[in-house]
């Protein structure tokens, strides 16, 4: 299973966002994310896992779907086998880390497609997806990008126009 570098290391992450991010991390997944729709020809998309802070979660690497199943960008959409996810387990438990959120692309716009509302990745409440548009070619960052809570019960809350209010990219 392939991965970004993503250890947090060095100053501690500050302020009362609700997702939070090194900048350096962030900018290398959501690079590989682009380079993995090849060239704009289907959709990515990665697992982010971390920490679970209470008030805040900490995204800590990407874990990208089709490193886990390889089948997953095949159609051009992401389609994640099930079966698979005992592979992301184990990975987080090798780790000590949990899935804080997901990340995909979509080809225009952030906003969630009704199979995005259908079908959480993870359909536990609290669980926070984001949608990258164009491809990851020109927005990447909190305040052009989608950002959605899953409530449970097929609900769904918007935390896009909050920006970096709710998703904080930090610097080292």
């Amino acid at each position: 299973m392939q991965s970004s570098p993503s250890k947090l290391s060095g100053s501690p992450i500050t302020g009362d966002p609700r997702l939070r991010c090194r900048r350096s991390l962030w900018t290398a997944g959501v690079r590989e994310l682009e380079r993995r729709t090849l060239a704009g020809r289907r959709e990515s998309g990665a697992f982010l896992l971390g920490h679970d802070r209470g008030k805040h979660k900490e995204i800590v690497e990407f874990v990208f779907y089709d490193d886990i199943d390889p089948d997953s960008l095949r159609t051009g959409i992401v389609r994640f086998a099930g079966n698979k996810l005992p592979l992301l387990w184990e990975h987080c438990r090798k780790r000590g880390y949990g899935v804080v959120a997901d990340v995909h692309v979509h080809p225009l716009g952030y906003g969630q497609s009704p199979s995005d509302q259908a079908d959480p990745v993870m359909p536990r409440a609290g669980h926070l997806a984001i949608i990258i548009p164009h491809f990851a070619r020109r927005e990447t960052e909190p305040g052009g990008i989608g950002v959605y809570e899953f409530l449970g019960g097929g609900k769904w809350a918007n935390h896009t126009a909050k920006g970096p209010a709710f998703f904080q990219l930090v610097n080292p």
